[in-house]
């Protein structure tokens, strides 16, 4: 049997069960769920994986699923992934009161994650696969929530707060040799944009400690935590222009603790921030602005400060041999190469930047929906390119890079020169993960 007729076999199965893929997409959009919580989003999706008589592993990550395909056959292992978690988006007129919503396309990876599980599994073709291939839904990929995640580290049940780097600490990813996923997003007149390089991140969370005191009677007595908050925020502001256009760097601080009455002079203050750019050392640099414009804010009005240093993401690297067949396969899909930008660049992160940095990985962004991601104008307008044109695609370019003897795969392999080791990517990641307190407070 040829490639192009496992292919076909692959586009039918995936036809074929085009209404549950519809289906599952839709009920989670209806039922977003935050980052490490998404169990019962997790229990629709091993349901849907139990069509396969496979074993489904569980709690990957507390809430992630997979089942894995040819397990044991020589040859590389190919990882599918989609994404479980859910984004806050409170004008959103679907969002649920706590503002959960799936502006995010999550709710489309994981229609196109089953999607390709159904076009491999119930196409018949296992047997012409030179590998295998892992099927994995995996949670917490929005940065979200950091004082919840923060505390479930602590609790020790997880290592880092997004779940592709929990699971590559936990050595899921150990036995993978390269991982495909899609994301959605507004094309505007094309479909499709394959090679998206993006920003990374660091994370920030800050606490300013002065002292209270009565707002009104004796304000002279208090220290102001907020209005150290309010000096650095301006500090920031100030650095912006010092700031390289070519490094994509976004600051974002946001105060999520203000003080506790009015009649009180606020003494403790919480900051969060990104500090995104698209290299590791223009988001060093950009960190040192920021720190000095906090310490600033505490030494003006002298009160003491928390930097804490939460690790992000890392710039997304996509594999040109890998963008190549995926391309291919949209074309054979009919897509033109007008409905297709080959490159483009985002100031947003992706935890699937990591994995790009130790295996061959892609992440193209499929079309399908209008309006801005996390936004309230987000809507969906074509389910079959936003869930069944991914799955297709996925399906094909795992029978392109395993056909016969996985000839392809082990080329791309061969070729890949991964940025960094699991070992220096765990050392990298713990060099980020830091607490320094400054006091100004007068003797």
């Amino acid at each position: 049997m040829s490639k192009q007729e496992l292919k076909q076999k692959v586009i039918k199965a995936i036809e074929n069960a085009k209404k549950d893929i519809h289906s599952i997409a839709d009920e989670i959009y209806k039922n977003p769920e935050y980052g490490y919580k998404e169990f019962n989003t997790s229990k629709l999706v091993q349901e849907f994986f139990k069509r396969f008589n496979l074993p489904v592993e569980t709690e990957l990550g507390i809430t992630g699923c997979a089942i894995r395909v040819n397990s044991g056959k020589p040859g590389p292992n190919i990882l599918v992934m989609g994404e479980l978690d859910g984004i806050s988006s409170m004008n959103h007129p679907d969002a649920l009161p706590d503002g959960a919503s799936h502006s995010c396309g999550h709710n489309h990876q994981i229609a196109g994650l089953l999607g390709s599980a159904v076009g491999i599994l119930e196409s018949d073709i296992l047997s012409k696969l030179g590998g295998q291939v892992t099927f994995l839904a995996v949670p917490a990929e929005e940065f979200i929530e950091v004082e919840y995640r923060d505390q479930l580290r602590k609790d020790g049940k997880i290592k880092y707060l997004s779940g592709k780097q929990h699971l590559i600490a936990e050595g899921f990813f150990d036995n993978v040799d390269m991982a495909l996923m899609f994301h959605s997003y507004d094309c505007g007149e094309q479909k499709a944009v394959l090679n998206l390089k993006s920003n990374g991140f660091l994370g920030k969370k800050i606490a300013f400690k002065g002292k209270e005191a009565h707002a009104g009677g004796a304000p002279e007595q208090g220290i102001n935590a907020l209005n150290m908050a309010t000096l650095a925020m301006n500090n920031i502001h100030a650095q912006r222009e010092t700031l390289k256009d070519e490094d994509w760097i976004r600051i974002h601080p946001i105060i999520t603790k203000g003080g506790d009455l009015t009649n009180v002079v606020p003494g403790d203050v919480k900051m969060e921030s990104y500090i995104r750019g698209n290299s590791v050392e223009a988001i060093a640099a950009a960190n040192k602005k920021f720190d000095r414009a906090i310490k600033a804010g505490a030494m003006a009005i002298g009160g003491e400060v928390e930097i804490v240093d939460i690790p992000g993401y890392l710039p997304m690297l996509c594999d040109e041999q890998l963008i190549n067949a995926f391309k291919g396969n949209l074309l054979e899909l009919g897509m033109t190469e007008d409905d297709i930008c080959p490159k483009q660049n985002c100031a947003a992160s992706f935890d699937f930047g990591d994995v790009t940095h130790l295996m061959p990985a892609i992440h193209p962004m499929m079309g399908g929906i209008t309006g801005g991601l996390h936004a309230a104008n987000y809507r969906v307008v074509d389910k079959d390119l936003a869930y069944i044109t991914p799955a297709k695609t996925m399906a094909m370019t795992v029978v392109d890079l395993l056909y016969g003897e996985a000839e392809l795969a082990k080329k791309i392999i061969n070729d890949f020169k991964p940025v960094l080791s699991k070992d220096e990517y765990l050392n990298f990641l713990k060099s980020m993960d830091k607490s320094t307190n400054y006091s100004y407070l007068e003797e």
